[in-house]
């Protein structure tokens, strides 16, 4: 029986209804708060679906919305601003999935993949939801990250309520979300185990590791011991405890288990799940996220119904609770589970924020201008130059670094690259790509690139970043021009001494760079400790380095001509 109570929030009177208990088709209950206005008039309901626990999500209720580097800023309050929502009319519906908080069943491995689809498991909650005499028939969904990877989940599944989403900062490609370039990066682990910035899942004792339940003890065991022969694993202290002791957090287990894509990722990807959507889809994603703008950019491109995208602007981490893109969420859902024409769909399809110009091109199709790729070369002396090196290896010798274990230095050695300040305004919008012709001492590295706007006055923003482990330097069949793609399905150690050319894929973006500004690329193999950006992210963002030390060279001569390839605009878009 739910427990139906009234609270005062934001100077207005709302209802509540703790712990309604949803029937799934297989028998489990899942359980789920609604929040709404007092009045018996039924509404449109927004659902959000995570295993954060709905009662760290009322916190929006009491809690001010908190950015980075706030301490108090909790990357699992994702499940928007109550107040507003039913503010706006809304009766906001959120729940915990199965095997988490206060819902029955069990969670298997990361987003269920061992278990029940949580698109199914949504579709049976829209549905439910629809029957209700608080909601009058008109479902959408609504939440950033975790929660927006269900709106895609659930849509593939075409529960026939279910009229709109409205997607901002999900995660698409299950394995990109942990695996940057084959690089593996800590922020799942915050938000699976609780650390960092993180409350974590609502773990119960229902969440259960895939890889234990499909394979025999002694298969397990061989693969553990396969998995830390990798020297950054080894040396990783939470790593070796996990592998060693699996039920301590057996959903990140089995991402630490599956380092190469394939099938374990791929089956429920939801990239691929999406070109069975039909209904809106409004997807939202701030610059500075790097792989998330690509997989926005992806799942865009796939989808065949009514669309959106919308890049917005830099800083990468919105407040906790989380309250922003409300004003355009409210829209979208105004048109589409109310009926009302406010002119949203007359706007052009994407729409996205230049930095350093800070204007907002619009268009039908991402891009949003035509580009032309052109190379801007690594020189001697640090240079960044349209024209390329004229003199071989013996006088253009490489610049180098030797980097030690993080176990051992607190020293992350960077090299860097610098244009001349740019005399007249230069845009760039698109993705990108890093030529490194490179020789390094060990059979691994990680090549870690990041692009920064320098101003005269010393400070900088990001750009742009790419990831490469070497031994995922492969490509395959989809890569043009300024647009690489690695498939990560295997991992071929490096030669060393050997010098290879690796591309790294440089994640999308769209900046201005003003007179008197540099473009400025750096290149490490560990992540830097603290800098500008890596400020505003929660502590737990960043990758796993590596575990030995490797000397590398990286050439850039008449022979080697190392390079980035780069979105140059061509034409004018419509500005707003």
């Amino acid at each position: 029986m739910a427990d139906t109570r009234r609270l005062d929030a934001g100077g207005q009177t709302i209802g509540v209804q703790k712990d309604l208990r949803i029937p799934m088709r297989d028998g489990v209950t899942l359980a789920a708060d609604a929040y709404s206005g007092v009045e018996d008039t039924p509404r449109p309901a927004l659902v959000a679906l995570s295993p954060y626990g709905k009662e760290l999500q009322a916190l929006a209720l009491t809690i001010p919305p908190q950015r980075r580097p706030s301490p108090m800023w909790d990357g699992c309050i994702e499940a928007g601003d109550i107040a507003r929502v039913v503010a706006e009319g809304y009766v906001h519906v959120i729940g915990d999935l199965r095997g988490s908080g206060a819902s029955e069943g069990e969670h298997i491995g990361n987003y269920n993949a061992g278990g029940v689809p949580l698109g199914q498991d949504a579709y049976d909650v829209i549905e439910w939801v629809a029957e209700q005499p608080w909601c009058d028939g008109n479902v959408g969904m609504i939440g950033i990250s975790y929660y927006g990877s269900m709106q895609v989940l659930a849509a593939a599944e075409r529960p026939p309520h279910l009229k709109a989403i409205f997607v901002s900062g999900g995660h698409f490609d299950f394995y990109e979300t942990t695996y940057h370039g084959g690089v593996m990066w800590f922020m799942p682990r915050a938000a699976r185990e609780g650390r960092g910035g993180d409350s974590g899942w609502a773990y119960t004792d229902r969440i259960t590791s895939r890889m234990l339940e499909t394979y025999s003890p002694e298969e397990v065991e061989k693969r553990v011991a396969e998995r830390l022969q990798d020297p950054d694993v080894a040396a990783w202290p939470n790593l070796v405890h996990v592998l060693h002791y699996p039920k301590h957090h057996e959903a990140w287990f089995d991402i630490v288990l599956n380092e190469l894509d394939g099938d374990w990722y791929e089956e429920r990807n939801p990239v691929n799940l999406a070109e069975n959507i039909e209904i809106p889809v409004y997807l939202q994603i701030d610059q500075g996220r790097g792989w998330t703008v690509d997989g926005h950019i992806e799942l865009f491109d796939v989808l065949t119904g009514p669309k959106k995208l919308v890049i917005g602007s830099y800083p990468p981490m919105q407040s906790r609770p989380w309250v922003e893109e409300h004003d355009e969420m409210f829209r979208w859902y105004e048109y589409w589970l109310k009926g009302v024409d406010n002119g949203i769909m007359d706007e052009p399809a994407v729409s996205v924020f230049v930095e350093g110009s800070r204007e907002v091109v619009t268009a039908e199709q991402w891009p949003p201008k035509d580009v032309e790729h052109r190379s801007l070369y690594l020189r001697p002396r640090a240079k960044l130059s349209p024209e390329p090196e004229p003199m071989g290896p013996e006088h253009a010798a490489p610049d180098g670094f030797y980097q030690a274990p993080l176990t051992v230095t607190d020293r992350v050695e960077i090299l860097s690259w610098s244009t001349a300040p740019f005399e007249e305004d230069t845009e760039l919008i698109g993705t990108g790509a890093a030529h490194l012709f490179a020789e390094i001492d060990q059979p691994d590295t990680n090549f870690i690139l990041r692009l920064w706007d320098a101003a005269p006055d010393g400070s900088r923003q990001l750009v742009t970043t790419g990831f490469l482990k070497a031994s995922h330097r492969e490509l395959d069949e989809r890569t043009t021009e300024g647009n690489p793609y690695h498939p990560h399905t295997r991992a071929v150690p490096v030669e060393p001494g050997e010098i290879e050319e690796y591309v790294l894929r440089l994640y999308p973006f769209a900046a201005t760079f003003r007179p008197g500004h540099r473009l400025v690329a750096e290149l490490s193999n560990d992540e830097p400790l603290a800098d500008a950006h890596n400020a505003l992210l929660p502590p737990d963002a960043f990758h796993l380095p590596v575990g030995r030390p490797v000397t590398h060279k990286i050439y850039r001569d008449a022979r080697h001509r190392s390079r980035l390839v780069l979105p140059f605009t061509t034409r004018k878009a419509a500005v707003e």
